[in-house]
């Protein structure tokens, strides 16, 4: 059962109803808001303990300059890049050639295939710390970046398996039974037939899997321990100091660090809520 609308004549309900969500995203953003903030402030500010209230002194230009002039995080920026690129095109290719199988080929073990990879999705990847990082190790490539994009392609593609699988299971029979008709090979019809019908499928998944992959801190902690690998995330942590911590500088990195989720959602909002959205109604 769904949420009724509040009708017309019920002003209170609905007074009170916009006064919760108002207080709810008050509450939500505040933390953001602080640490916008925060990456405006002087360092005479911080030091002066002055964290919440309204700036002094503004060192904008100056923060967000020293982030990548007196920091590393430029190359935390391009590793986090060089990490998160390659991870998500190799699931979107995975996923995309396992769902197309699982949704359209009936063979025995097929449901088996398909429950390891819904049964992945429900084991915590924390209890996984110690195989992993052996297995990186025993394959020498613990402290690389290959060691990360391995991982992320490994354990993303089960999430991203039933994603896609449920897409192409929803799209009309006939199409690919005149795709036999016309002689093409199952490849040509995943590439000509499957793919453009889900394109907004493929733009949803990719900004989901560009957000998981891009903010992973833990497996960036485990897997990696030098600066020249370490992504944005594990970055970050290194910009504390032993005593004292810039905190300004910190909350212009976490913002800087922010902005590619956001801006890859913003330029493909249109495709990620119709990929959302395909298969919800039917026409």
């Amino acid at each position: 059962m769904f949420p009724r609308p509040f009708p017309e004549t019920a002003i209170w309900r609905r007074r009170l109803y916009v006064v919760l969500v108002t207080g709810i995203l008050i509450v939500w953003l505040a933390p953001l808001f602080a640490i916008i903030l925060t990456s405006f402030r002087s360092t005479q500010d911080v030091m002066g303990g002055n964290l919440w209230g309204w700036p002094t002194q503004f060192g904008l230009v100056d923060n967000y300059t020293a982030v990548f002039t007196q920091t590393p995080m430029a190359r935390y920026f391009l590793n986090s890049l060089t990490i998160t690129i390659p991870s998500v095109m190799g699931v979107l290719i995975l996923s995309t050639l396992a769902g197309f199988v699982l949704a359209r080929y009936r063979f025995r073990g097929n449901m088996l295939v398909f429950a390891l990879f819904v049964g992945g999705n429900f084991l915590p990847h924390q209890i996984m710390m110690i195989p992993v990082r052996d297995l990186m190790v025993r394959l020498n490539l613990y402290d690389t970046m290959a060691a990360l994009i391995i991982f992320h392609i490994a354990f993303q593609t089960g999430f991203a398996t039933l994603f896609m699988r449920n897409f192409i299971a929803a799209l009309p029979g006939e199409l690919f039974q005149a795709a036999r008709a016309e002689g093409a090979t199952p490849f040509q019809t995943l590439v000509h037939v499957v793919v453009p019908l889900v394109r907004p499928a493929l733009a949803a998944l990719a900004i989901l899997l560009f957000t998981f992959i891009w903010n992973d801190y833990f497996w960036a902690v485990v897997l990696t321990i030098s600066d020249t690998v370490k992504p944005v995330t594990a970055g970050l942590a290194n910009l504390r100091g032993e005593w004292v911590s810039a905190w300004n500088l910190i909350s212009a990195g976490t913002t800087v660090v922010a902005l590619p989720p956001v801006a890859m959602f913003f330029l493909m909002q249109k495709h990620f809520i119709t990929g959302l959205t395909m298969g919800a109604v039917k026409g």
